[in-house]
């Protein structure tokens, strides 16, 4: 590999500045490498640039038929993550690059989106923005809270993430029903992480109901709390709309942590002024960045974070470590490890 290091340089690219942590763990990573190059360039510089590269971590860039072809050296196109509906697949193919993303079961980025979830489920249950009412209007023993103790929390897409948020939600004492496309991808229990044992070798033992996408307006109104956690795609878009919100339970609470298109922003603030809908947790939103001004924040039980759910010390180290390993491979011509390519 050091002998290669004299021919050529492999390029990686990283667009645009969000998720900083990115780029920056990577770098250090590869750094005692100075035949790997790693960049951070402005969203609207890529498609100027982007010739120059061999591999591309997209982030919330959106990849165009367009951009991909410009794309003269680029072996591969990948995720700092797993969500890759930005990036068309298509063009990628048809222009002989791979596209991958990361896996989140064996990078620690499954559990930060579950840890954030339940996080969210807390805040709006104890009503945190109250408690920072009270903490400023020096009141003491208010607001009243709930707890997630006997509660009903619907899983809406049980890959990943949502075994990894039933596994931690299991000592919280709540029923858990859960919806998925096909319950036989996960039946060997195949994704085990983090400590976690599972039972029989299944996750069986993590859901209580299980049911199939036709089954959502069902389980939405027979659950105290709703955790969208489904991929985004065409059929998905939307998918939390007006009729969804109205067949949940009055007073319920929405939390998402998959992508905000996945919920329908006028009949979220519909609902919200109804009081129908009795809070929402959300990490990510329907533009980012957010406006800190959109009136859906004026709301006491509405919790935002900033895209935050996957982005934790740990699952961020082990995600740069990945990138890193792939550009070594990919500059020595060894096999990528570590990614799963989708074309």
């Amino acid at each position: 590999m050091v002998g290669n290091s004299d021919k050529h340089i492999t390029r990686v690219l990283f667009c645009g500045p969000y998720f900083p942590a990115s780029h920056q763990y990577t770098k250090e990573y590869l750094q005692k490498y100075p035949f790997i190059q790693v960049d951070d360039v402005p969203l609207a510089v890529v498609p100027d640039v982007i010739s120059n590269y061999n591999i591309c971590i997209v982030k919330n860039m959106r990849l165009t038929s367009n951009i991909i072809s410009r794309a003269t050296q680029m072996k591969l196109i990948m995720q700092f993550g797993v969500g890759l509906e930005g990036v068309d697949i298509d063009a990628a193919t048809k222009y002989g690059i791979k596209v991958a993303r990361i896996p989140g079961d064996a990078t620690g980025n499954a559990a930060s989106c579950a840890e954030m979830a339940i996080y969210l489920m807390l805040g709006l249950l104890r009503k945190q923005n109250e408690m920072q009412i009270s903490i400023k209007q020096k009141r003491l023993g208010e607001p009243a809270g709930e707890t997630l103790l006997g509660k009903t929390v619907f899983i809406m897409g049980f890959g990943n993430i949502g075994i990894d948020l039933a596994k931690r939600l299991r000592p919280f004492g709540v029923k858990i029903i859960a919806t998925k496309r096909n319950w036989a991808l996960h039946s060997e229990g195949s994704l085990q992480s983090n400590g976690f044992l599972i039972e029989n070798g299944t996750n069986d033992n993590l859901v209580d109901e299980k049911g199939s996408h036709e089954d959502i307006y069902k389980f939405a109104g027979e659950s105290d709390i709703v955790v969208c956690c489904l991929s985004m795609n065409k059929e998905t878009a939307g998918v939390v709309n007006k009729s969804f919100i109205s067949s949940m339970k009055k007073g319920a609470l929405l939390v998402n942590i998959a992508r905000g298109g996945l919920l329908d922003y006028d009949a979220v603030v519909h609902h919200l002024e109804s009081g129908h809908l009795g809070g929402l947790g959300i990490d990510v939103a329907w533009t980012e960045p957010f406006d800190p001004d959109d009136p859906i924040l004026k709301f006491n039980n509405v919790i935002i974070s900033p895209h935050v759910a996957g982005v934790t010390e740990h699952s961020y180290r082990s995600m740069s470590k990945v990138v890193g390993d792939v550009a070594l491979q990919l500059h020595s011509g060894n096999p990528l490890t570590g990614i799963e390519i989708v074309n």
